[in-house]
């Protein structure tokens, strides 16, 4: 009579087994394939990264990206809001799991010294010979888009459904996954169930990710203020209206909206991150310019910035005598939400993560960053499909205990001597096969 207890005891230990000898043919198999591309991986890098492309203009980028993905049998589509592209493999019944690297690079001169260092210039607002560099690690999110392609083209067999991998323009600017949404992504692209990516972060070794549930990147606002005056000569400014006292007076009126309107128990950030004006000595303008960058977690302290803004500058407009028919311009240039990891996308990719890479190779993550991203706004016409955001260690092997133990904080992103250690290459690549084939493995 105890024939049946013990025979399901024996079907459950089998099946727990053969789990997990899976799971580690899996895990050989991922890191088999990523560890004999990984000197491939390297040039990819090095290449991309002594090519930088600024927003909507990652026209080189995105044709390698195209290439690439064809070879691997993907349907592509490219052009979508301007320079992205869209590549879907399918294989057979399951789930919609897209992937999203970014490509831009920035408006700033590299100083690392590295053999691969970018001189590239291009032109760029009112700069005909802008340097561009890829000082936020966006060359190695296209190296690992490109490597996921490829491992998971070769391992079909472990996974069903349909991936859409998607590599975007102009994430540095906030406007690149709207103006794809806008462009017809989703004439091509089914609508996702889960939407991923992952980004570098220098405060982790390089062989580490991170990942934490809850608030992950703030939302953010790109917004120009426009001040008009009335120009004229510099000896003679009280026949003139100058735009640039206007200009320093909001500035200043600005940080009063943190300190003393926001709740201090919600983050909030507002900086002045321009102030454009004049040409000559001795000539008082016409027009100033302010470029601002909100970042809030709280959408009632988003519209307490807004209204903060408007408030303080027209303000200091009516203060200076401006007619009704010249007061301040407010252009939004690109605006993203905040970023939040749910629970149970954070819990699957943790335990594929500590799998594939060792348990000690998965960190909690930092708290909530005043940071922003926009991928997850390629879901923002469906508000059911999950996100989340992986974070891959770019550091030296001593950069985390350093910054705990010794305060020693490393070079960060957005930085001239920003740079990302090679070995975050097969890192990321490794890391996000794994995740994304723990998706489609969801039952």
């Amino acid at each position: 009579m105890h024939v049946r207890p013990l025979l399901g005891t024996l079907a459950v230990a089998l099946f727990a087994s053969s789990a997990q000898a899976s799971e580690a043919d899996l895990k050989s198999r991922i890191d088999s394939l990523v560890r004999q591309d990984e000197p491939q991986l390297v040039e990819i890098f090095k290449k991309l990264h002594q090519n930088p492309e600024l927003a909507f203009q990652e026209t080189e980028t995105s044709a390698l990206v195209a290439r690439a993905l064809k070879e691997q049998g993907f349907e592509v589509k490219t052009g979508i809001g301007k320079t992205g592209v869209a590549g879907i493999l399918r294989n057979g019944p399951g789930p919609v799991v897209m992937y999203r690297a970014d490509m831009d690079a920035l408006p700033i001169r590299e100083t690392t010294g590295l053999p691969y260092q970018s001189n590239k210039t291009t032109a760029w607002l009112d700069n005909p010979n802008q340097p561009v560099a890829h000082a936020c690690g966006h060359d190695a999110h296209v190296t690992w888009l490109l490597e996921v392609a490829k491992v998971m083209a070769q391992l079909k067999d472990q996974w069903s459904g349909t991936l859409v991998l998607v590599a975007q323009p102009a994430e540095e600017t906030i406007e690149g996954a709207v103006a794809m949404v806008d462009d017809g992504l989703y004439t091509f692209a089914p609508k996702p169930d889960v939407l991923v990516a992952a980004h570098v972060i220098p405060v982790y070794p390089a062989d580490s990710v991170a990942l934490r549930e809850g608030r992950r990147m703030a939302g953010t606002e790109q917004i120009d203020v426009e001040l008009p005056g009335i120009g004229g000569h510099g000896s003679t400014p009280s026949v003139t209206k100058d735009p640039v006292v206007m200009g320093a007076m909001a500035v200043m009126g600005y940080q009063t909206i943190i300190s003393r309107m926001v709740n201090q128990a919600e983050p909030a950030v507002l900086t002045v991150g321009a102030f454009q004006a004049g040409t000559a000595n001795n000539i008082i303008p016409e027009l100033a310019t302010l470029r601002l960058n909100l970042r809030w977690y709280d959408e009632g302290v988003h519209q307490q910035l807004l209204d903060g803004i408007r408030s303080v500058t027209n303000g200091v407009a009516q203060m200076n005598g401006m007619p009704a028919e010249r007061m301040p311009k407010f252009i939004s240039k690109g605006k993203s939400s905040p970023l939040v990891n749910g629970k149970p996308q954070t819990d699957l990719a943790r335990a594929a993560l500590k799998r594939q890479l060792g348990e000690d190779k998965v960190l909690e993550g930092v708290p909530p960053m005043m940071g922003s991203e926009d991928f997850h706004m390629l879901a923002s016409p469906y508000p059911d499909t999950r996100v989340l955001f992986i974070e891959v260690g770019s550091g030296k092997p001593d950069v985390y205990r350093n910054l705990v133990e010794k305060g020693q904080m490393p070079v960060m992103n957005h930085n001239p001597n920003f740079a990302v250690e090679l070995p975050t290459l097969a890192t990321g690549a490794r890391a996000l096969s794994s995740t994304l084939i723990a998706f489609f493995g969801e039952t």
